[in-house]
């Protein structure tokens, strides 16, 4: 069957992907999507949208009767890759103009009678199934994790079922509600409500600090510390285990705790008082040296000075002596915090609570770390007494507010079943709040002084042992609290902004195992065939596996599991079955599952990640072409004698599989590709591959065609990625998307021993003919630009040998002091060196230089892109002419060089010119006087 490519089989705007995708990790754009539950390595919603719009539109080269030169065929995708550029950016997000302009450009290639459906059978946190949704399409999002399964129905399946509908919790005034707005307005209500009766119920637990001056100030949190008797039988003090005494590093509002021993009394007591710029006493000064010793769990008795070796303090925790002290109170005061000394009656409330119901679920795999050391071996071990009496009561005050929405629906005309309907959906995002706030509420939980606030249990992807920690007061609109959780979460789902004819679904399911029999069309979930799917909508699938034993989703999610299930087990039982994530057919390569046996893992990961594409393989529409985000990991594993890495075992078992491998494009996900820091080329975080079925009679073929393939086609491959800009340290990653699609358009190719050619050697001949192009292009340039190339390959900007720059002159037919006149060479004292761009004349003008050099126009627009700014490189592009032209394809010439010789600081500039080359080029449209650059 043929096909028309797709933009992403072509070619992909990197640059505003990756700079879009590192912002929308930055906190400072506000209420997130993701934010509504906690997940782990979630994909950004910017790389996703343009992914997909990409995998839809068609190439402009398919279509030569509208765009009949490669001109006006570079012309369109630049127009394709502006509509990316806003798809990306975070203000768009609920851009309804622009989102119907991008479904429009999509239906216009769409041969079917609507478009495709988007399938993610891995779908995790859900930003693949919620991109196609928010672009227009209809969205499935399958996993095994319940955890990862309600978090879609509650992103891309129940939102739609009620956009703008009108809240049913009390008379409004307003009209219209669109989006989620309504529900969120009813959650928020609802979640008010909980927050009242809890604090009738348990206000108790949460009392007020007093004063010096008699008064009363809300407290925001208590700081803890676990404590162990001192091992000096001579001391059995209480060692309080500190790691940092530190409450505020703000300026002018410093504080710090410090610790008194009391020796009067046998063992002697360690007592808190405050220190630093407070109310209770202002001197300068810093925080005292804590009793934390060494990495692991050494600490210094504050009383005698002996230090408790970590055995100590494990057997201590195993033996169930590890007690807890309180260490400061942090209270509200006037426009700033309060620092306090812990009282007994604080101290006391905590010690006295008694929990009705505890998670006393094992930790298990990911979860445990190092916390079984010290005896912390559940859930229930991770909370403070406290802690569960609130969560608890939160949990069961859910289903008092479900009742309550049940009633308030039906007095608003719904009939019951929908008034349960409605009712299950307002508890859904009331049970989210609640894992987020026991996620800011359990005793691991440490203390940001520089913001003075609690942190979260999840700063990284395991649960961590802490020593002292932070109890927020989950009764108080602080950090941590319920209606801080509340008010922020439901910000988050009014960005979801649905409208009513919005479809997704969400449902449980094995991705090794999925088929036509449990693959739902539409919210009805209607079971259809393959034939007749493939014949009413097509199915296209993008998805993010999990890679590896990178993380353990379902180990860490049963955190939230045990409070998910003992709120809204009865509302999705099916769902909630087990007693914690199932872990079984997990695919992650956790050797603990196979007794320690990292082979058995590795190959049950790698095993089951081939059968599930297999499955994507049976179901994907041959029209549109397969994209799997690949996290990018170079591991290395011997098999058979031969070391290999995960990367070629992924393209090895695709294209055994039976995919032709379309597109490698790198997607950076961490920062901008254009920060300015050195040693910064590393590759990006993840890789996009777009693949398609292999047509069942493709053909054989031997090394001999196949390099003659690579020879023929990779160079035009090449030549569109220049123009696109991709920065040279993605070049070599992107380009293998074409080459592996020259080597698994084949069945297999043939050496000349008649064995089968792996990729590994694939890669290595697509990497051979990449640096052939690049050196093919040396002849475009002017012959001191030659000259310069040279030299630099072997000496960089250190001096060489005037006989051996004479000799290397004499074959290029130019002279040293030509090259000393264009002002690219330093010579004298029988030395010569290329004349660095700190050196580089600011008077320059490309306009008046009489002997212009590609090399000398890249060296001074790098150093006016780092040192200048962006419109003197501009100003240079535009009037460099042809040798401002030759200089992009030179930086890829020279980034090449640099990192083959390993200079990084060279091949990061280099980096930085062509990332910034599409900026440049709009900026070079315009002279820079009437830019008003210049005076």
């Amino acid at each position: 069957m043929t096909h028309c490519k797709k933009l992403i089989e072509v070619t992909l705007h990197l640059e505003a992907i990756n700079a879009a995708s590192a912002r929308e990790k930055q906190s400072s754009i506000g209420a997130h999507p993701r934010s509504l539950h906690y997940w782990w390595a979630r994909r950004p919603l910017a790389a996703c949208r343009a992914v997909l719009f990409a995998q839809m539109v068609d190439d402009p080269s398919e279509h030569p009767e509208l765009w009949p030169t490669e001109e006006l065929q570079q012309a369109e995708r630049e127009r394709l890759f502006g509509l990316i550029e806003e798809l990306v950016q975070w203000e768009n997000i609920n851009n309804t103009e622009l989102l119907a302009k991008a479904n429009a450009e999509m239906r216009r290639w769409v041969m079917e009678e609507r478009l495709p459906a988007v399938l993610d059978p891995f779908a995790g946190g859900g930003s693949i199934p919620l991109s196609a949704q928010q672009l227009g399409l209809e969205a499935h999002a399958s996993d095994l994790n319940p955890v990862a399964v309600l978090i879609n129905k509650a992103m891309i399946e129940i939102p739609p079922k009620w956009a703008g509908q009108p809240p049913v919790s009390e008379q409004q005034t307003l009209d219209h509600w669109p989006g989620a707005t309504g529900l969120a307005a009813d959650v928020r209500h609802y979640g008010k409500w909980m927050r009242a009766e809890a604090y009738k119920r348990i206000g108790h637990l949460y009392p007020k600090a007093k004063l010096s001056d008699g008064s009363e100030a809300t407290v925001i949190a208590w700081r803890w510390a676990r404590t162990v008797t001192c091992p000096n039988p001579a001391c059995r003090a209480e060692m309080p285990l500190v790691s940092s005494f530190w409450l505020s590093k703000k300026k002018n509002r410093r504080a710090w705790i410090e610790p008194e021993v009391d020796r009067g009394v046998d063992p002697p007591q360690i007592r808190f008082t405050i220190g630093g710029d407070t109310e209770v006493r202002r001197h300068p000064g810093t925080a005292p040296d804590p009793p934390k010793v060494a990495r692991g769990a050494k600490f210094r008795c504050l009383a005698c000075g002996n230090v408790a070796p970590d055995g100590h303090i494990k057997a201590e925790g195993v033996a169930g002596r590890m007690g807890a002290q309180l260490l400061a109170i942090v209270a509200e005061g006037d426009r700033r915090r309060i620092y306090l000394a812990p009282t007994r009656e604080h101290e006391r409330v905590v010690l006295d609570a008694r929990p009705k119901w505890k998670p006393d679920n094992d930790l298990i795999g990911k979860c445990r770390d190092q916390l079984p050391l010290y005896g912390m071996d559940t859930f229930a071990d991770l909370f403070t007494s406290r802690q569960l009496v609130a969560l608890t009561t939160f949990s069961d005050l859910i289903g008092e507010a479900r009742q309550r929405v049940i009633a308030d629906a039906q007095a608003a005309g719904f009939d019951a079943a929908r008034s349960e309907e409605y009712a299950d959906a307002v508890a859904t995002y009331l049970a989210f709040v609640l894992d987020r706030v026991a996620d800011y509420n359990a005793a691991i939980c440490p203390w940001n002084p520089a913001t003075s606030t609690v942190v979260n249990s999840f700063a990284r992807q395991a649960i961590p042992m802490v020593w002292d920690y932070a109890e927020a007061n989950i009764l108080h609109a602080t950090v941590g609290g319920w209606e801080t959780c509340l008010d922020y979460q439901m910000r988050c789902l009014e960005k979801l902004n649905p409208s009513d004819h919005d479809k997704g679904t969400a449902v449980q399911s094995d991705a090794t195992r999925f088929g036509t029999e449990n693959f739902v069309l539409n919210s009805d979930k209607v079971k259809i065939s393959r034939a007749k799917l493939i014949q009413e909508q097509p199915v296209v699938v993008s998805t993010d596996p999990p890679y590896y034993d990178n993380i353990g989703y379902a180990d860490l999610s049963d955190f939230f599991y045990v409070w998910l299930r003992r709120s809204l087990g009865h509302i999705y039982p099916d769902l909630f079955s087990t007693l914690l994530v199932p872990k079984a057919e997990e695919l992650v390569a956790t050797s603990y599952r196979f007794d320690g046996d990292k082979e058995k893992a590795r190959t049950f990961f790698e095993d089951g990640l081939f059968r599930a594409f297999a499955r994507m393989r049976e179901i994907a529409h041959p029209n549109y072409p397969l994209t799997i985000y690949y996290a990018y990991k170079q591991t290395e594993s011997v098999k058979d004698g031969a070391t290999s890495t995960g990367w070629e075992t992924l393209l090895e078992g695709l294209v055994r599989i039976g995919f032709q491998i379309t597109g490698t494009w790198p997607v950076r996900t961490e920062r901008s590709i254009r920060s300015v820091s050195i040693g910064a080329n590393a590759l990006a975080s993840s890789i996009v591959l777009v693949c398609r079925p292999r047509p069942a009679d493709a053909p054989r073929t031997g090394r001999r065609r196949f390099l003659r393939a690579l020879r023929t086609e990779l160079p035009a491959a090449l030549h569109l990625m220049q123009q696109g800009h991709i920065a040279p340290v993605d070049m070599n990653q992107a380009v293998i998307g074409p080459g592996m699609a020259i080597y698994s358009r084949y069945r297999q190719i043939l050496e000349a021993d008649g064995t089968f050619m792996p990729v590994r050697t694939a890669l290595a001949f697509i990497n051979q003919v990449v640096d052939e192009y690049l050196a093919d292009q040396d002849g475009e340039y002017d012959a001191d630009t030659r000259w310069a190339l040279a030299w630099f390959e072997q000496h960089a900007f250190n001096e060489g040998v005037y006989g051996d720059a004479e000799t290397l002159a004499t074959a290029k037919n130019i002279s040293v002091q030509g090259l000393v006149e264009a002002g690219i060479l330093h010579s004298g004292g029988g030395k010569v060196r290329l004349v660095r761009r700190d050196e580089l004349d600011l008077e320059w003008d490309p306009a008046t230089d009489k002997r212009l050099t590609a090399w000398e126009v890249c060296q001074q627009m790098i150093y006016a892109v780092g040192h200048r700014g962006e419109p003197v490189a501009g100003e240079m592009l535009r009037t460099g002419g042809v040798a401002a032209v030759a200089a992009q394809s030179l930086a890829y010439r020279l980034y090449a060089i640099s990192e083959k010789n390993g200079w990084a600081e060279e091949a990061f500039w280099y980096n930085v010119l062509i990332t910034s080359w599409s900026e440049l080029s709009k900026l070079s449209m315009v002279p820079l006087r009437e830019q008003g650059q210049l005076v």
